[in-house]
């Protein structure tokens, strides 16, 4: 008895494509096998150099990668790893710069040029901490994860330790300047909300870690005003009147005249932070006059990114100025 046409067709269908699978499955695809160095080291560290010069940093990455695994004793199997960090910190790809830094401290430790694989360590590690959409939104940026910006922190400190006359050691340091203020903008927003919820102890320890560690920052009279409270409200009077008359001292506009804290005036204080950083955080707290200064600022900076502010005009520079960070000199 022969089968419906439909069901005849739908048979020789099945067979067909159980055919092709089954050919697929015999022939399967080849793997891409090495054949080793197409070039000298020599060639391959010319084309990565034209590259380079042309701003193609993905074939540049290739000539360079490629030199590394075929020649890694050669002449310019150093230069070439200094060169590769550089690329990745150019294609924003800052972990695999961390990681190219920390090999290159590894295998070179006496390197002339070692001292630019730390400092490009510490700048990957800050610039991890401003990357993605997030660095977009009105959200302050030290309220937020730091814990880049402490890698970063710590990088510079290891970095200015080793090599205080390097070529970067300025730069380092004003990028620990403001991560400094960062850091202590991130444990008065900690104390703030502990305050709120009437964590007085909290908000104490937070204060006190500005004080300690961050003693140069403009969050210092809000964090001497903030311990003054808190404990007032501990009911440890002593130490509380120990620190207004700190304040007295030093911010008197920060103590009423009944000689209690001030803690508006002190909040109000500490939105100077928003001026010292170029108005990159918003400009809430601020008088009307304080306010349009941050806007003239912001008007002066539009033109330029928010990474090349934050680096201090280092990243992102437009073209008529400089090219970004500079990479060592073989």
């Amino acid at each position: 008895m022969s089968l419906p046409h439909y069901k005849m067709t739908m048979l020789a269908l099945t067979l067909g494509i159980a055919t092709a699978m089954a050919g697929c499955s015999s022939n399967p695809k080849k793997d891409v096998v090495d054949t080793g160095p197409q070039s000298s080291e020599q060639v391959y560290i010319e084309k990565a150099k034209k590259a380079l010069d042309r701003h193609q940093y993905t074939d540049a990455a290739k000539h360079l990668e490629a030199l590394e695994t075929y020649y890694p004793t050669g002449d310019y199997a150093t230069q070439a790893q200094l060169e590769l960090l550089y690329v990745k910190f150019q294609q924003k790809d800052y972990e695999a710069a961390i990681a190219q830094a920390e090999r290159f401290i590894r295998l070179n430790p006496q390197h002339p040029h070692v001292d630019y694989a730390y400092y490009i360590r510490g700048v990957s590690n800050m610039e991890q901490n401003y990357d993605g959409l997030l660095r977009y939104t009105s959200l302050k940026q030290s309220h937020r994860d730091v814990s880049y910006l402490k890698a970063a922190y710590q990088n510079f400190v290891d970095f200015i330790r080793r090599y205080p006359s390097s070529t970067y050691a300025v730069d380092a340091a004003q990028r620990m300047k403001f991560i400094g203020q960062e850091l202590a903008e991130s444990e008065m927003n900690a104390a703030r909300f502990n305050i709120k919820r009437k964590a007085y102890l909290a908000a104490i320890e937070r204060s006190l870690w500005v004080v300690e560690h961050y003693p140069q920052t403009p969050q210092i009279p809000e964090a001497l005003a903030t311990i003054a409270y808190g404990y007032d409200k501990l009911g440890d009077k002593a130490t509380s009147q120990q620190y207004i008359n700190v304040l007295k001292l030093n911010y008197p506009e920060l103590v009423k005249s009944d000689g209690t804290v001030n803690m508006r005036a002190a909040r109000s204080e500490g939105s100077l932070f928003n001026r010292v950083t170029l108005g990159v955080f918003g400009a809430e707290g601020l008088t009307h006059s304080e306010q349009a200064e941050v806007k003239n600022t912001n008007i002066e900076n539009e033109k330029r990114s928010l990474s090349n502010r934050l680096s201090f005009g280092l990243l992102d520079r437009p073209k008529a100025e400089s090219t970004d960070i500079a990479k060592p000199v073989e």
